[in-house]
Parts: structure tokens; sequence; C-alpha cells
């Protein structure tokens, strides 16, 4: 499966990025695949690779490129209860400083300007995917972009419920997406879930946000200690429908 490595210019210099995508010599919808807040690594490029190999080119940038390609800081290769803490106190200084509203759509117009553009990538509309602070990254660039973002899921999300004027879930009504988001047992409290599923609902979109049983914040991810081969398949379950409904022409 042809990989390669990347730089997307940006208003702000030039964004390291890994992308996969089908070794079939055709042109294929495009993905754009943001990551947790560890950053891209090769879970993530696993993650993308998996997603090319049902027919997808898939772009997966490092939004940490301001301080440098990643890793931008020193990654162990499993992320455990013990390493954890001090990889979080590292990384949280620079998630303040790369995730603002203005940087992060600055980001998504360069990162959906590449994607749209590739030759392996099909005309037509593209997907975003997140997990962890990549859901709010995807369901603002999927608000800003309403012409070109078909479907957007979130995985593991935080932060989409805010008391700020421009929280994730008041931009909702801007989305013309299938929405899916895979929620871990305590990830979102009842009443933000509650608040989450009324935007939705008042946007009229097509849309499941649903809590995945016996998983905790991050189950997605194989290198860490949260991870759940059951989350993780049923997100897959989740997920491909969802870019096959969005993205596949029907006859």
């Amino acid at each position: 499966m042809p990989t390669k490595t990347l730089r997307i210019p940006t208003p702000d210099g030039q964004a390291d990025a890994f992308a996969a995508s089908p070794d079939d010599g055709d042109r294929h919808p495009g993905v754009l695949l943001y990551t947790d807040a560890f950053g891209l690594r090769p879970e993530l490029e696993r993650k993308a690779r998996e997603l090319a190999g049902h027919g997808y080119y898939v772009l997966v940038p490092n939004f940490y490129y301001r301080h440098g390609p990643a890793p931008v800081v020193e990654l162990p290769e499993y992320i455990g209860e013990e390493a954890r803490p001090a990889v979080i106190a590292q990384l949280m200084p620079l998630l303040k400083a790369h995730t603002t509203t203005e940087r992060v759509l600055r980001d998504a117009d360069a990162y959906l300007r590449f994607l749209t553009t590739q030759p392996e990538v099909r005309s037509g509309p593209v997907a975003v995917t997140g997990y962890c602070i990549g859901t709010l990254l995807a369901l603002r660039t999927a608000a800003a972009h309403p012409d070109q973002v078909a479907a957007v899921a979130g995985f593991h999300p935080g932060f989409v419920v805010t008391d700020a004027p421009d929280s994730p879930h008041r931009l909702i009504p801007e989305l013309s997406a299938e929405v899916h988001l895979g929620l871990a047992e305590g990830d979102l409290s009842p009443a933000i879930i509650s608040v989450l599923n009324q935007s939705l609902d008042a946007a009229g979109l097509g849309h499941t946000c649903e809590i995945y049983p016996g998983t905790v914040h991050g189950f997605t991810m194989s290198d860490t200690d949260a991870f759940s081969a059951p989350g993780l398949q049923r997100h897959w379950d989740r997920l491909l429908p969802l870019l096959d409904r969005a993205m596949r022409p029907r006859e």
C-alpha cells in the first residue's frame, strides 16, 4: 500500500503529514484524519493504512507542526499509566496553543485544499474524522466547509460542549455532513450528551451519538493502556458504513 510523508503548505509554515492510499492507480475519496492529543505516530499511521485498505486516500497532518515535526515530544512505544502524566504535561501547552479556533480554521483550509488537489483523490465530497481532541478539529473543519465535507466522525471526544460562544456543539447547524460520535463510558456527562443530541436533532442531520460499552477514554489507541479491541472494532463498524454512505456513488 503506497504511503508518503508529505509537507502541507499553510499560512504559518509547512505541516508534516502522513498519507496512505490504495495501490491500484485509481482515484479515491479523500479522508482527513485528525490525531488524538499524542499526535502523529505509528499508531495513527496504522489507522490510515487500514482505512486506505477500504478504498480511501487518507491524510494525517501533524497539527503540532508549528512546534516542529512529529513526534513533537518523546513518546514511549506504549503509553501506560506510569508514562501518561509526564507525556500529557509536556503536550498540554502545545495542545492549547495549536487548537485555538483561529489556528484550527486556518489549518483546516490548508489541509482540505491540499487533500482535494492530490492526484490520487477523486473529485467530490470528503470526510473528516478525529480522535480525542481531533473530534473538536473535525467538527470545526466540517462546519467551516459544509460544501466539501459529507461525513464527520469523532471517537472518545472531549471539549465538544463548552460554555464558549464558538463551542463545537454550537457549530452543528452549520454542518451538512452526516455525523457519528463514538463515546467512551464517562467521556461526557449525561447532561452534556443531552445538549449534544439536542443540537444534532435541531440541525436535522443524519447522526448517531453512541456510548461504546466497556470502554475508557482513548479506547481506539492500541499503543495506550486505554485500548479496547472490541471498542476499536465497533469504531470500524460505525466509521466504514458512514464513509460508504457519504462518499460512494450510487448506481
